[in-house]
């Protein structure tokens, strides 16, 4: 990605093509989709929120795997010929769309005609990476494969949005597996109905803070400070790798002693030390606001999901807003 979000993928295509025909499994979660149980969809999703969210609507009747392994950030991830293989065998395939680079090539690769693939964020009000101006609602497309240039992708991140793409997991299931449409809409809407609390949550926690202004390693929650009224102030730019100039790294020290903002944020599947750097510099702490874009071991072992993590990142937000 380097500087912008999209990139396309450099996919060994031959190689992927000839796996393709001959097998192969998945790079997460376990098993294939195509050695489970036979009378299931066959669910391929790209990076955990599309994972759990794909998980939680298709409750037993699918066997939902992930393509980007557990603890690996997902920005610049590329799929392998044997990732390949396994998107080619899919019933559905479940993506968030601009996060996933390599996604429009792969779904040219790793065809399947009779494959579903939905893009989780479709009909989603998309804001510019550089400002809180949110383009039109993309078109509704069944591959939904268009490219998104300078578009913030964290939609999964505001659990009101959230609920957005759900939906459109719940159709896309339903529209591969029709004979269990009712099974669909039922899961979706008993997740959707805790995402909703989830949102009731940040809207009453959030409302009265001292300060609305928060500091992040990179831009990946403007969303969420949009729906509950706060302003993000990131260091980087929508990629995590995306490295501030010194003059940019100054005005955010300016601004942190300036509004006496006393947590920097940073990220867990990111080197830290940028964020580090600032809290130095400004006599801050810091602490972990999670764009959910991946489990660690750590989150595996307390047993969290993205709704545990989700409230740990509003607990963070309402300490340091009101510190």
């Amino acid at each position: 990605m380097r500087g912008v979000l999209i990139k396309a993928a450099a996919l060994p295509l031959a190689a992927a093509l000839l796996l393709a025909g001959c097998g192969g499994g998945g790079s997460t979660k376990g098993a294939d989709p195509a050695a489970g149980d036979p009378g299931k969809l066959r669910v391929v999703a790209s990076f955990y929120p599309m994972y759990e969210f794909a998980r939680q609507v298709a409750g037993d009747r699918a066997e939902v795997v992930a393509m980007v392994p557990e603890g690996v950030e997902p920005h610049d991830w590329e799929p392998t010929p044997k990732d390949m293989a396994m998107l080619s065998k899919a019933d559905v395939f479940v993506y968030n769309g601009m996060v996933e680079g390599w996604a429009e090539q792969a779904l040219s690769s790793a065809a399947n005609a009779g494959r579903v693939n939905v893009e989780a964020s479709q009909g989603v009000a998309l804001a510019s990476g550089d400002a809180e101006e949110a383009h039109e609602a993309h078109s509704e497309a069944d591959h939904g494969d268009h490219v998104h240039d300078g578009a913030d992708p964290h939609v999964w991140l505001s659990p009101a949005l959230a609920q957005r793409e759900v939906e459109n997991i719940r159709d896309g299931l339903a529209k591969a597996d029709p004979a269990h449409k009712s099974d669909y809409e039922a899961n979706a809407s008993a997740y959707i109905a805790k995402l909703q609390k989830l949102d009731a949550d940040f809207k009453s926690g959030l409302q009265g803070t001292k300060r609305k202004d928060f500091v992040t390693q990179h831009a990946a929650f403007g969303y969420l400070a949009r729906e509950y009224g706060l302003v993000q102030v990131p260091i980087a730019g929508l990629s995590p790798e995306q490295e501030p100039t010194p003059a940019e790294m100054a005005a955010v020290v300016q601004k942190v002693k300036s509004l006496g903002i006393g947590t920097i944020f940073f990220e867990e599947l990111v080197d830290p030390k940028i964020a580090e750097t600032i809290a130095d510099e400004t006599g801050a702490k810091t602490a972990v606001l999670n764009p959910i874009e991946g489990l660690t071991k750590q989150d595996k072992e307390r047993h969290l999901d993205y709704i545990g993590i989700m409230e740990n990142n509003l607990s963070a937000l309402i300490e340091a807003l009101n510190e």
